[in-house]
């Protein structure tokens, strides 16, 4: 027993205090008795305070007394105390200790004046009351207890038959079967019944049966029997148990429990007359046995999903239906009995909520609503719940709805006023009822009806303590629509109004909410239920059925099977549907057609099984090589660009998961963004767009959508206007675009660790396209108003956003100009003035009003010294114009307008049109070719006002504190190259921007400069752009190249467009510098050498980029390639090259890299197509023909290394490095060489600008040469000078230089170097032995004009012998000539401005480019040399005729045609210059040239022999020979056995040409 310890301090001080304080506490537990608490406290008290007495620490009187005064607290205190001593007898006797016993006993004894001996005789052991002294003896009592016992519980004291009379029963029916409408009550019945037992000698409980049988018959008069029932009765076991055998009674086989007896259960029940616990075990079946009932259902239901969703053989299949059947018809034909659901519907029936709970709450979750007959009932009294808030929150206007009568029950729960009041029963009804509310429709919409009630009052709600109320509702609802509404919508068999119905409530909610139902929905509720598993079964097996069978035939009834099947199960259909659609995305197109028949909640659900799709964990969104994003994603892209655009869903969840993703670094999703904006608004992103597109894409809108784009954009509107919408309605636009900006550069660097670099390219363009499609949606869709509100200036983009200047510039673009309009508007306004003077000062006002803060603003992104060169007003203006502000595309409107001519014309022509039709198009034709024209003048008016804006600030754009190179390479680095890459149109603008910066003479521009940095160093930005980046670049170079082409080929454009513009002065210096030659325009025929130049750099970084082996360089090279083919290449020997280093990239990479195969046999295609419009480099450029003391590589490509640009792109295996160098060194040692050599190396030593220095010392140096050549024609011939006497000299320095090889050679055969040594050695010496003939002036051949020469002055002029034989005729020059052209060339050297030679110091990055120089064409020196070879080569022939012996013919043709390129070229007869003009252009340079490769000479005799027709075999062949010690090795061999040859008929040939000469 539990006790109450009581304090030491009180027993100690007893009589003092203790008593005291012991007495008010239990008067303290007595009141609590009263007021409910338990009698078990007063209990414990009493047993500790007398087992203070037994234990001896109080005395016993002391004891007895209090006791005795507790008597009086309680009248049944008496027999609380006998408990008490119950309790002690038992403990006592069991204690070894005689002393506490006998304690006890004289305890007891002292209580017996209070207590009585009837109540102790009841509760203490037989041994006790005998020591009492109670009985006499203990075992006689035990015998006396037995024989009451038999007598109360086992003899049978009912009255016999035969004594009861039934006349008595048949009274008693008869009462109780009267018409009880009148004053009789159940008091008057009552009193007859006790008088016809007392008469008739009935048996109570027989009678009481009879009452309940009337009861059962007449269940209507519930209150009457009741009330009689509650009266007749003392004990409700009693009750209870005849009840439990009329039940036990059903329970027979085939026996069915009658509904009446149900009902006078419950009402039992429900008023108290009997408990549940006392009626429950009399009901079968057993809950076990409920269990176990609910465990069979849930594993068939298991079963049958496993069945639907394995693979059955057509025979076994039908098997098992017939089984599954038959297993049907069984349960339907015996149905279980089960009484405890009879009883619990019988409640629900009348409104006992209560006892109902109790009942379900001891069966599984949902068993008992599972039975349709219960659900029912449930939903009966839910609707009466209620109906009074239904009334007035929930039916819709006009709606008259059924009536409900409330229940006469006054215990059933109360019908609902409020919202609050659904939180007492109703949700928790609702809970029990679960997926069963499917049973009743009806009540299904009230609930939905009142949900939307609640969700518009909950948004109108203000003030604390009602949100937190209704916050508490909201989650309540949230709970029922998860529990109840969507389970049982899924139960519904294709009920699309309860669909839209429930969207009506569900749109009220955020889109998280409904996401997170649908996901409950989807993935936990169809497991929890056994009739939802073989739903979700039978839905999966209906889904595949249909996806077997669609097609583009059958989308019209595929798509009504999938609405029906939507109705009910959306996300398990959808679930299927998806990932079909990511294994064959040939589904996308039916699919999305197929969709039409869906309801709203159902487009709903379907986002949401996108997104859940789209972020599934388990799938990779790379593909296995790690290079491509996967095909599912790709797929799901697109069916989300294509579902969004054709149904009205909302598209918040999906933006919110893309800005999600880019929140956390990962750009893959961007994809879907891309789709989404591409479909919905029809703004496409690609860089494969045709030259007529793109000139669209710089009109107007209406020309944009017209002419601008692949696909058709007409019906975008309304999807547009939704996109946008949303964008500002959950605030994402300005989030995303600040997203993809800042993921541009985390692709590279935070995302690209492991991640292959094809891949990152990849994702870096998809990642800036979706950027500059997104920003393109924003600028034509949102007003200026949103756009000005939304997107921040443009420092605050740069420095807090840390945005790219290039990304911040583009987002703020569609912002000026809508500021400029507006402000231009306001002013048109304020002062009416019609004249175009007028109207363009106002626009300059409004522009200057808009842009000045820009130019303070801007002045934060760079350092200071950036704008000393470059203005803030030059930079804002360069970013904030368009093409749309720089040109009018009159082509493209007129263009698209003659299509919608022809279109009209079209639609009259066809007579199976209908007329109104006709005239509907027509009609839609004619206006959108009004717009047409009205939105070119449009723009013609303000490409006119922006022009004159132009003019006026041009003056100030360009302050150069620096030198012009430097303002150049500030403008490319800041303006020019990121914003050529950043869209196509971007690209045209930046070429065409350039133009137009010429075109307005902008002072301090430098525009021969601005093309050169550009033309001259791709390679390196080839190398660091993506694949669509170079795209872009390619375009723009193709710009820029089609308009150096333009100027080019017509010396008028050129004189027009270039000659007297201050961009084309060639003399670079500092502003503050007053050194240097006065500047003077660059004349036509430069301009084409140095266009020729600009054409040879690019095949140099072309050629390096194809030669690297590495893939971005290739591919990028390639792609750029593509897109300025139709401007370059234009010279033969070029394209040559490009054809040779293509078509090996296509034999090596054909097994691969296939993508790279594929890009370059495009490009070799086309390089052959356009090969007949190629033409030679001597019509190219007017190249001056070649001095005979030149090598022949510089009769082909003009002095010095300048013949580089046809021949370095001819090279073999061997690097650009080996042949920079050696071209370098040759450059060095030939410089003296010529005059005009000497001018153009100087002009080209820094980064390609070498065109660009003063022309002045050119013409001065032409007017100095046609004087010494006037000088040099009077002078006569010298003995020591004569042809015969040169002729001798050079042919002995030829034979010991062939001497030298000869044994070089032989030496390293015999040495056992590696091979790759061998090459290097063989590579030294060659250069060598160039630098050895350029420095002495020599060629394979030299003329016999320079040997005379050199013999003659050799000592006299030291090293300059070269220079002054580089430009000897037959009739040597005297002293003074030499010594003019010296000084000149000593003045032509040392010339250069301050700003030249630092920009050389600063900018020469390149050793092979610094060594390239421009040909400088002088035409009287070029006919004065043609006439001296006319005369040395009719003598030749004549020798050649007057010879008789064949013998000496035959040697002197083989000595002829080992003489070399440079001797067959001085021949300038037509015939002779017609065919080298086709053909001779690349094998002429093949001395000097990058691609010199070891050709035997019998190889290049008969080369040299072929006709103009075998050019491809020319390029291949020094390929193939190009490396192999042994091929050397012969080479050398023949090269002097040849020698030997050339030696012998040498003489022979000497003697003829004396006589001859005397002749």
């Amino acid at each position: 027993m539990a006790t109450l310890i009581l304090p030491g301090e009180w027993v100690k001080n007893w009589e003092k205090s203790g008593k005291h304080e012991f007495v008010q506490l239990c008067k303290r537990l007595t009141e609590k008795i009263d007021h409910g608490c338990q009698i078990k406290d007063v209990q414990a008290a009493l047993y500790e305070l007398c087992w203070q007495g037994v234990q001896g620490n109080l005395k016993l009187d002391l004891v007895a007394s209090v006791l005795g005064e507790m008597m009086e607290l309680r009248d049944d205190m008496p027999s609380i105390l006998a408990d008490v001593f119950s309790v002690l007898d038992l403990e006592t006797v069991a204690l070894e200790e005689k002393h506490k016993r006998d304690h006890y006993i004289q305890l007891v004894g002292a209580c017996l004046i209070f207590v009585p001996d009837a109540i102790l005789k009841e509760r203490l052991d037989p041994e006790t009351l005998e020591s009492l002294g109670l009985i006499k003896q203990a075992h006689q009592f035990n015998q006396k207890i037995v024989k009451i016992k038999t007598k109360l519980f086992y003899k049978q004291q009912k009255f016999n038959l035969l004594r009861e009379e039934n006349e008595g029963y048949a009274k008693l029916i008869t009462e109780l079967g009267q018409d009880l409408s009148g004053n009789i009550t159940s008091h008057i019945v009552l009193e007859s019944i006790k008088s016809l037992i007392g008469c008739f000698n009935l048996d109570p409980n027989r009678v009481l049966d009879i009452i309940l049988e009337v009861y059962e018959s007449r269940s209507d008069q519930d209150d009457f029997f009741l009330s009689l029932i509650k009266s007749y009765m003392c004990e409700a076991l009693t009750l209870c148990h005849i009840l439990g055998f009329k039940f036990k009674f059903y329970q027979e086989p085939n026996e069915e429990t009658p509904k009446s007896l149900y009902h006078i259960a419950a009402a039992l029940l429900h008023h108290n007359l009997i408990e549940l616990e006392d009626l429950y075990v009399h009901l079968l079946p057993l809950d076990s046995a409920i269990v176990e009932e609910h465990k069979l259902v849930i594993s068939e239901a298991k079963q049958i999903a496993r069945k639907l969703v394995m693979v059955v053989v057509p025979s076994d299949k039908s098997e098992d239906k017939e089984k599954e059947k038959e297993k049907e018809e069984e349960k339907i034909a015996q149905p279980p009995d089960n009484q405890k659901l009879g009883l619990l519907e019988a409640l629900l029936g009348i409104g006992d909520w209560h006892h109902a709970q109790s009942i379900m709450d001891q069966m599984p979750s949902f068993y008992a609503t599972s039975h349709k007959f219960i659900a029912l009932a449930l939903c009966q009294l839910l609707h009466l719940t209620v109906e009074p808030l239904y009334r007035t929150a929930g039916l819709p206007k006009g709606a008259r709805g059924c009536v409900m009568h409330p229940l006469k029950n006054k215990r059933a729960p109360k019908p609902a006023e409020s919202f609050e009041d659904l939180r007492r029963e109703t949700f928790s009804m609702l809970g029990y009822l679960g997926p069963h509310l499917a049973h009743d429709p009806i009540l299904f919409a009230k609930i939905v009806r009142l949900g939307k009630a609640f969700m518009k009052e909950y948004q109108c709600s203000e003030g604390l303590d009602i949100k937190d109320k209704m916050e508490t509702l909201l989650s309540c609802f949230l709970s029922i629509a998860d529990q109840v509404l969507l389970p049982s919508l899924s139960l519904m068999e294709c009920n699309a109004c309860m669909s839209e119905e429930l969207w009506g409530f569900f749109k009220l909610f955020p889109y998280h909410h409904r996401y997170r139902l649908y996901g409950q929905w989807k993935n936990e509720t169809y497991s929890s239920h056994p009739l939802l598993v073989k739903v979700k079964a039978q839905t999966v097996e209906g889904a595949r059925y249909i996806m077997k069978r669609l097609t583009k035939e059958n989308v019209k009834q595929s798509g009504r099977q999938i609405g029906k099947l939507s109705h009910s199960n959306p996300t398990i259909l959808f679930d299927y549907m998806l990932s079909q659609i990511q294994w064959y995305d040939n589904l996308i197109g039916p699919v999305v057609d197929s969709l039409k028949y869906l309801t709203s909640l159902n487009y709903d659900v379907l986002a949401y099984c996108i997104i859940e799709a789209l972020a599934n964990p388990e799938k990779e969104k790379m593909k296995h090589d790690d290079t491509t994003i996967s095909s599912w994603l790709q797929s799901l892209a697109s069916l989300c660009g294509a579902v969004f655009r054709k149904y009205p869903i909302e598209l918040a969840g999906l933006l919110q998961y893309v800005t999600n993703q880019l929140k956390a670094g990962k750009s893959f999703d961007l994809l879907i963004l891309k789709e989404v904006v591409q479909k919905m608004a029809g703004i496409e992103v690609t860089d494969e767009m045709t030259s007529e597109q793109l000139e669209a894409m710089t009109g107007g809108e209406q020309l944009k959508a017209e002419g601008g784009y692949f696909g058709q954009i007409r019906n975008t509107k309304k999807s547009s206007q939704r996109l946008k919408d949303v964008l500002l309605d959950h605030e994402l636009a300005l989030p995303l675009c600040v997203l993809m900006v800042q993921q541009r550069n985390g692709v590279v660097f935070l995302e690209s660790g492991d991640k292959d670099l094809k891949l990152v390219g990849h994702l870096y363009d998809q990642c800036h396209d979706t950027l500059v499609q997104f920003g393109g949606f924003l600028a034509s869709n949102l007003s200026t108003e949103d756009y000005i509100k939304r997107v921040p200036a443009i420092d605050v983009l740069c420095n807090q956003f840390h945005t790219p200047h290039d990304a911040a510039f583009f987002l703020s673009r569609p912002m000026y100009a809508h500021q400029i309009s507006s402000k231009y508007d306001e002013l048109k306004k304020a002062e009416k003035g019609n004249r175009q003077q007028q109207k363009v000062q106002k626009y300059v006002a409004a522009c200057e009003q808009v842009m000045t803060p820009v130019h303070e603003a801007v002045m934060s992104l760079h350092p200071a010294r950036v704008w000393e060169d470059l203005r803030p007003q030059f930079y804002a203006t360069f970013w904030s114009l368009t093409m749309y502000d720089l040109a009018v595309p009159h082509a493209a409107y007129e263009r698209e307008v003659n299509k919608l001519k022809a279109q009209i014309k079209a639609i009259d022509e066809n007579p199976e049109i209908p007329m109104n039709k006709k005239k509907k198009e027509k009609e839609r034709c004619t206006a959108l070719q009004e717009k047409l024209q009205e939105e070119e003048k449009k723009q013609q008016e303000h490409v006119q006002r922006v022009l004159h804006r132009l003019k006026l600030e041009k003056d100030k754009w360009l302050m150069t504190k620096s030198t012009k190179n430097e303002t150049i390479t500030k403008f490319l680095q800041l303006c020019l190259f990121p914003r050529c890459i950043f869209s196509s149109i971007d690209a045209v603008y930046c070429a065409r921007f350039v133009e137009l910066v010429h075109q307005q003479m902008t002072p301090n521009f430098c525009t021969l400069l601005c093309y050169d940095r550009v033309f001259s160093a791709i390679i390196y930005t080839v190398a660091s752009c993506t694949e669509n980046e170079s795209h872009r670049y390619g375009r723009f170079l193709c710009c820029m190249l089609e308009t150096v082409t333009r100027w080019h080929s017509d010396r008028a454009v050129y004189e027009k467009e270039c000659g007297n513009y201050p961009g084309f002065l060639t003399i670079l210096r500092a502003s503050g510098f007053d050194g240097g030659q006065q500047a003077n325009p660059l004349d036509y025929e430069n301009f084409r050498h140095v266009v020729h130049k600009w054409h040879y750099m690019l095949t140099k970084a072309s050629v390096h980029c194809l030669e690297t082996g590495d893939y971005t360089h290739i591919r990028n090279i390639l792609i750029v390639l593509i897109k300025i083919l139709p401007c370059y290449p234009k010279v033969l020997n070029l394209g040559q090259a490009l054809e040779y280093r293509v078509h090996k990239i296509c034999v090596k990479e054909k097994e691969k890299r296939p993508d790279l195969y594929a890009l370059a046999m495009g490009y070799s295609g086309r390089l052959k197509s356009q090969k007949v419009r190629m033409v030679p480099e001597n019509e190219f450029h007017h190249k001056e023909p070649p001095a005979r003391n030149v090598t022949p590589a510089s009769q082909q490509n003009g002095p010095g290394t300048t013949g580089k640009p046809a021949t370095a792109m001819m090279k073999g295996e061997d690097g650009f490095s080996e042949d920079g160098d050696r071209g370098k060194d040759k450059s060095q040692t030939t410089k003296p060489v010529n005059k005009a050599n000497t001018a153009a190396a100087k002009v080209t030593t820094s980064n390609g600008n070498g065109a660009l220095n003063s022309i002045k010392t050119i013409k001065e140096r032409d007017d100095k040469e046609k004087s010494g050549k006037d000088k040099k024609e009077k002078k006569e011939k010298t003995p020591g000078t004569t042809p015969e006497t040169k002729a001798e000299a050079r042919r002995e320095k030829l034979r010991e230089e062939r001497a030298g090889k000869d044994e070089r050679a032989v030496r390293e055969g015999k040495e056992k170097t590696p091979k790759a040594d061998r090459d290097k050695v063989k590579a030294e010496e060659k250069n060598k032995d160039d630098k050895t003939k350029a420095g002495n002036g020599e060629s394979v051949e030299p003329s016999r004009e320079r040997d005379a020469i050199k013999e003659s002055k050799s000592k006299e002029k030291g090293d300059r012998s070269a220079v002054a034989g580089c430009r000897k005729s037959p009739v040597p020059r005297s002293d003074v000539a030499d010594t003019e052209r010296d000084h000149k060339r000593r003045k032509l050297d040392s010339h250069s401005s301050p700003s030249h030679s630092s920009s050389v110091k600063d900018n020469n990055n390149d050793p092979k480019e610094s060594a390239s120089k421009h040909h400088l064409n002088y035409n009287s020196v070029a006919r004065s040399k043609s006439r001296e070879r006319e005369l040395e080569k009719n003598e030749l022939e004549n020798a050649v005729g007057r010879s008789k012996e064949k013998k000496e013919e035959k040697e002197r043709k083989e000595r002829k045609r080992d003489v070399g390129v440079g001797e067959r070229e001085v021949s300038l007869e037509p015939k002779r210059r017609k065919d080298e003009n086709g053909t001779n252009s690349s094998k002429n340079s093949q001395c000097e040239s990058p691609c010199d490769s070891p050709l035997s000479v019998e190889k290049e005799k008969s080369k040299r022999s072929k006709s103009s027709s075998k050019e491809k075999g020319d390029s291949a062949k020094p390929e193939r020979t190009s490396t192999g010690g042994k091929k050397e090795s012969r080479h050398d061999k023949d090269k002097s056995e040849k020698k030997e040859k050339r030696d012998s008929s040498g003489g022979k040939e000497e003697k003829k040409q004396s006589s001859d000469k005397h002749r």
